[in-house]
C-alpha cells in the first residue's frame, strides 16, 4: 500500500496520475498546503522540504520496514522502479525518460510555477517579472513542441516523464499560453488527457480540494516562507 501524502497541485497530480495508470493501491492522505498542514512535524518527518507529494511505501520490494520518499521526481522513478512500469530497464531507453523527467522538474515546473506565482498571486504587479516568466514558460511550450514533432510521447512510449509534464501543461490559459501556437504540443495533451487513468487522477483531485480558495492567510502560508519559517515549526 502506498500512503500518498497529497494536494491538488500539478506535483501531486504527477502521482495519482501514476497510481491510477499501474493500479497501484493507494490511500490518500491530505495535506491542505493553504492551512498549513505541510509544516506538521509528522509530515516534516517524511519530507523535510515541507513540499507535497511525498510518499510512505508500507511494502517496499526489500521486505523491510516502510520506506519513505519525497520530491515528485524521486517518488515517480521509486514507483516506477518499483512497478516496473513507464520507466524502460534498457540503459538507452531509461536515459530518454530520465532527462525528460530532469527537463521538467529543473525547467517547466519551476518557470511555469514563477509564471503562476507573478501573474496570478503576487501582490505587486511586476511587468518585468510577468513577462520574464510568460516567456520562458512559452519557450519550453515551444521545447516540448519540437520534441514531438516525430514520436508521441516525450521519451517514444508514454513514461513518467509525459506524467511529470502534463500537469503544468493543464492550467495553460493561467499561464498566457495558446495550446493552438504548440500543434504537436497540443495533440500530446490531448491525447494524455483523454486516458481513463488521467481522468480518474483527477477526479481525485475533486474529492479532495472540494472550495479551492486563496486568502490572504494562505497566502502568507504558501509564499511568504523563510529559514525562520521553518525554524518555527521544527
Amino acid at each position: 500500500m502506498i500512503d500518498l501524502y497529497y494536494w491538488t497541485t500539478p506535483n501531486g497530480h504527477k502521482i495519482t496520475m501514476f497510481l491510477e495508470e499501474t493500479g497501484t493501491p493507494y490511500r490518500v492522505v491530505p495535506v491542505n498546503i493553504s492551512t498549513g498542514d505541510q509544516f506538521k512535524p509528522e509530515f516534516l518527518a517524511i519530507s523535510p522540504n515541507n513540499r507535497i507529494p511525498a510518499i510512505v511505501d508500507t511494502e517496499p520490494g526489500d521486505g523491510g520496514g516502510p520506506v519513505s520518499v519525497f520530491e515528485s521526481g524521486a517518488i515517480l522513478v521509486y514507483l516506477a522502479e518499483k512497478t516496473g512500469k513507464f520507466l524502460p530497464r534498457d540503459p538507452r531507453g531509461r536515459r530518454e525518460v530520465m532527462q525528460w523527467l530532469f527537463w521538467q522538474m529543473g525547467g517547466l515546473g519551476p518557470m511555469a510555477g514563477q509564471n503562476h506565482h507573478f501573474v496570478q498571486y503576487a501582490p505587486e504587479r511586476i511587468p518585468y517579472a510577468m513577462d520574464r516568466y510568460v516567456r520562458e514558460t512559452s519557450r519550453l511550450y515551444k521545447v516540448m513542441d519540437n520534441r514531438l514533432s516525430d514520436r508521441e510521447f516525450l521519451a517514444g512510449d508514454y513514461s513518467i516523464a509525459d506524467m511529470a509534464s502534463y500537469p503544468w501543461v493543464v492550467p495553460w490559459k493561467r499561464q498566457q499560453q495558446n495550446l493552438d501556437d504548440f500543434p504537436n504540443l497540443r495533440r500530446w495533451f490531448d491525447t494524455i488527457r483523454a486516458r481513463p487513468a488521467t481522468v480518474r487522477a483527477y477526479e481525485v483531485a475533486k474529492t479532495i480540494n472540494v472550495a479551492p480558495t486563496v486568502s490572504e492567510e494562505s497566502r502568507k502560508l504558501l509564499f511568504g516562507q523563510s529559514a525562520e519559517t521553518l525554524k518555527n515549526k521544527a
